[in-house]
């Protein structure tokens, strides 16, 4: 349990050996930060609701099954005079200990959690999670935070201690600006000095942001908002709008959450604020955040990505975690994934393609056939929903969707990237080519065929069998899956078996 200072969340999770998968997500908006920067204290109605969600959260955690609970507070009931009595209420009435924790506690779990949730690619990286009653702004990289503070410039205080007029006045404005920037001043000059490469965002104000810009731009907006990146120049149309606009025009916004619409206007100048003081022009969305990283805390065994130094582990881990939970045929999966990398290494001549699009075609072959995990029959449409409502981590919009098209199409049909508007249609359709033939070649899903070895002419493309008893399964089936290779490489495609002639 997250008790922060504008929702309360909570996330159930089972526990596995390749980290958790959440199965429960609940949030009730209280707006604690904005009440206690007004008031100072946390009145009695206002703690009653508190307690009241507390309450519910633990009902719903039992009814789960759940064997630990783990809730943490932050800048609201740390700062209000009463926060004290509204903790000890809260452990005496819903039967919930509370541990209250200082801001660079909380930076430490939301890098964690960061750290956990997004790739960190270049490195290090720039958060700022913006809450109702503090931000809390890191530097890290996969081997560890390097700088942590957290300042009281929540939205909910913000808009408390300088929010007077709506629309926004320039007098409102120009306070809330001098305001933040003596704050973040300093801060943006110590953290200079780690030069971050990249700049991730969390928190419901920011994910409010990134989907306001991202459909002002008329992108096409992703069913997960993590890796999401938007500009600064998508962000300011939502910057002029919102500073613009009264909070009854903004309750038709689409992408900014109704009791959030007072809220926007200081996140909006906030985020416009730390552009120009941190220098950056482009921000990575992390659907990951503080509860999450209370989970990661509180489990027992954690996922051996969540302490590696490769920034890149937390993508073959996710995988591996999905296809486990939808009891993939793991030996199948790994010896396809083995032949379709082989064969994408030796016709580099033919496709140009890189080193993310090899990787995206190992993690494709890996989850090819999870659908079967729902039914044998359209596996690959349910393999493709999988991926997609999987909540990979590590992974931008784009390539889930070309993870998402490739488990799609990888049995026949030809690629179409109108259900999956974020992915590359070349990309897809080569990648398809080799995820297809490499199936085929273990068509009795026996391991027979151990390795491949190609040879690349100019009209004929000649792939060699080197198999471990009869391969006739797999020649046939290798064959019959060769139509797309041929159509898009424009090469004839023998199969044989044998090695290559000394």
């Amino acid at each position: 349990m997250d008790l922060g200072s504008n929702s309360f969340h909570l996330v159930i999770a089972e526990v596995h050996p390749g980290g958790f998968e959440p199965i429960i997500g609940e949030k009730e908006m209280l707006r604690l930060g904005d009440i206690v920067g007004r008031y100072g204290r946390i009145p009695d109605a206002a703690a009653d609701a508190a307690v009241a969600v507390v309450r519910r959260f633990r009902q719903l955690a039992e009814a789960a099954d759940a064997v630990e609970i783990a809730a943490c507070a932050t800048s609201a009931l740390r700062r209000a005079a009463n926060g004290a009595e509204v903790v000890d209420r809260i452990e005496a009435e819903a039967g919930v200990a509370v541990e209250v924790i200082s801001g660079l506690r909380e930076a430490e779990l939301i890098f964690r959690a960061i750290r956990a949730g997004v790739l960190l690619e270049p490195a290090p990286a720039l958060g700022f999670d913006l809450g109702g009653g503090s931000v809390e702004i890191t530097v890290g990289d996969s081997g560890g935070l390097h700088f942590a503070t957290s300042e009281a410039l929540g939205v909910g205080t913000l808009t408390a201690g300088f929010v007077a007029s709506d629309p926004l006045s320039k007098g409102d404005r120009r306070r809330l600006r001098a305001h933040l920037t003596d704050v973040l001043g300093p801060v943006a000059d110590a953290v200079s000095e780690h030069r971050p490469r990249l700049v991730v965002g969390s928190s419901g104000t920011l994910e409010d942001i990134a989907r306001m810009s991202v459909l002002r731009a008329k992108r096409d907006l992703p069913r997960s908002l993590n890796q999401l990146t938007f500009t600064r120049r998508e962000f300011e149309r939502v910057h002029d709008t919102v500073l613009g606009s009264t909070a009854d025009e903004r309750l038709r916004f689409d992408g900014l959450e109704t009791r959030r619409v007072d809220l926007i206007p200081a996140g909006v100048v906030f985020l416009a604020t730390a552009m120009e003081l941190f220098d950056f022009d482009e921000m990575m969305i992390s659907e990951w955040s503080l509860r999450e990283g209370i989970l990661l805390e509180a489990v027992d065994r954690h996922d051996p990505a969540d302490w590696s130094d490769d920034p890149r582990a937390i993508r073959r881990s996710s995988v591996e975690a999905l296809g486990a939970r939808c009891g993939w045929h793991e030996d199948h999966a790994r010896r396809v994934a083995d032949l379709a990398v082989s064969l994408f290494d030796q016709t580099a001549s033919l496709h140009g393609l890189g080193a993310v699009d090899r990787e995206l075609l190992e993690y494709a072959a890996l989850l090819h056939d999870i659908g079967e995990h729902v039914a044998s029959q359209g596996h690959h449409r349910h393999g493709a929903y999988l991926v997609e409502h999987g909540q990979l981590r590590g992974f931008d919009p784009a390539e889930v969707q070309t993870l998402t098209a490739l488990v799609r199409w990888h049995r026949r049909g030809t690629p179409d990237v109108d259900a999956h508007p974020l992915a590359d249609l070349d990309r897809v359709q080569y990648l398809t080519a080799f995820l297809r033939l490499a199936d085929g070649l273990d068509r009795g899903r026996t391991g027979t065929v151990e390795a491949v070895d190609v040879q690349v002419g100019p009209s004929l493309v000649l792939v060699r069998l080197r198999a471990r008893g009869d391969a006739e399964l797999e020649l046939w089936g290798a064959r019959r899956k060769r139509e797309l290779f041929e159509r898009f490489f424009d090469r004839d495609l023998e199969i044989a078996l044998g090695p290559p002639p000394a």
